[in-house]
């Protein structure tokens, strides 16, 4: 499974630094976070000397958005009337615009502008099927993935998915975008029921032979290996790990206000704040935490070097690339030969982040809310329902997925 890389705020060099020590990869381009100008930039940058690609999200999901540097972009209307927008000739107009984008960026496919679904039902799939169907005639031989945003309930409530996942077949795309918000706004999900379905849909685009690339992801969703995803993406900060919609209706910039630094234990699959790692360190816990030399990451190694952890220089720079490139490491890892081989490999991942888990809470050291301890249960309760329901034609047909 390969990591994207979630553009949000302030992730320019982020961008640059670790695709160039990756030798490629992918960035989804975000119109909120940067001007018209910095898109072309960056993605003749990104393409020129990182061997990147880029996808651009246009981000669509609140039309009526009132976000300054959203709205700027040539191809947002500017007067969406919900009434005539979807059938009649502003539709045609922004397709003709993000195309034109598109081109201009090299994006390897066209993602589709999609409303956020509060509920899935005739109105947001006719919607998404016109979409389809007019991108479709005016774009030929462009790949073309349809957005599914969904809020939290739609995704919880598996008759809604169902009518989703019925209704899609007939969508002439070649995949989709899919991205869902957090139960509760939360970051860790412990809903194993909205884990499920977005499993579910995974599965079902993937089965039926389409590009299916999750967008706004945690390292939780390393558990979409186990249904065949090839693709998922995470960024910096919080709101492009997980799916706030407000903040692309107004200038939301959760990042200025929440400036803690946060450590990725990959062994326990929790972030902990250095004030943590400090109790780690008076309780002979430390070395538990360090990173595994597998996954190549150096930027976190100063915590480790002996000295008290708040004493040393591990500022939010070192720990967004730690964890961002820790998670890819990780997602290589995830995919194994097989359906049964993939699920067995998860599960072990998360029962040995469980007892790491529980070692360090002995101790005194936990990830408060970012503590992957809250998740295990939900995560093996949603795969055992992914096993049941897909798992003989998954394991059948795991070599074409």
């Amino acid at each position: 499974m390969d990591l994207l890389l979630q553009f949000g705020h302030g992730m320019m060099e982020h961008c640059r630094t670790l695709l160039a020590s990756w030798s490629g990869g992918t960035a989804i381009l975000s119109p909120r976070d940067l001007t018209p100008e910095q898109l072309t930039r960056l993605a003749d940058e990104l393409r020129r000397r990182c061997a990147a690609s880029v996808l651009l999200d246009p981000q669509f999901f609140l039309p009526h958005s009132d976000h300054e540097r959203l709205t700027s972009h040539d191809y947002w209307p500017t007067n969406y009337a919900t009434g005539t927008f979807w059938s009649g000739s502003e539709l045609d107009a922004m397709l003709h615009a993000l195309d034109d984008l598109n081109l201009t960026l090299h994006t390897t496919a066209v993602i589709l502008p999609g409303l956020l679904a509060s509920t899935i039902d005739d109105d947001w799939l006719n919607l998404q099927a016109q979409v389809a169907a007019r991108a479709r005639a005016m774009l030929p031989g462009r790949q073309l993935l349809a957005t599914v945003a969904l809020r939290a309930d739609a995704l919880r409530i598996t008759s809604q998915v169902e009518e989703l996942l019925e209704a899609s077949e007939e969508w002439p795309v070649d995949g989709i975008y899919l991205i869902a918000e957090h139960p509760n706004a939360g970051y860790i999900v412990e809903d194993p029921n909205w884990l499920a379905n977005k499993l579910d849909i995974v599965a079902h685009f993937r089965l039926a032979g389409q590009r299916v690339v999750v967008g706004y992801c945690t390292h939780q969703m390393l558990l979409l290996a186990a249904a065949g995803a090839r693709e998922f993406a995470a960024g910096t900060w919080m709101n492009v790990r997980s799916f706030p919609p407000d903040k692309f209706s107004a200038a939301l910039e959760e990042e200025i206000r929440q400036r803690a630094t946060w450590y990725f234990c990959p062994q326990s699959l929790s972030e902990y704040k250095v004030p943590f790692l400090d109790i780690a360190w008076r309780q002979n816990l430390l070395d538990r935490m360090r990173p595994d030399r597998r996954l190549g990451s150096s930027y976190a190694d100063t915590l480790f070097d002996g000295a008290q952890p708040s004493t040393v220089d591990f500022a939010e720079q070192s720990a967004f690339r730690h964890y961002l490139h820790s998670l890819r490491s990780l997602a290589g890892e995830a995919r194994r030969s097989s359906f049964a081989d993939t699920l067995a490999a998860h599960l072990q991942m998360i029962d040995e982040a469980e007892h790491v888990c529980e070692r360090l809470s002995l101790g005194g050291v936990t990830g408060q809310l970012r503590d992957f301890g809250r998740a295990i249960d939900a995560n093996r309760a949603a795969l055992a329902v992914l096993e049941r329901t897909r798992g003989p034609v998954l394991q059948r047909r795991w070599a074409e997925l």
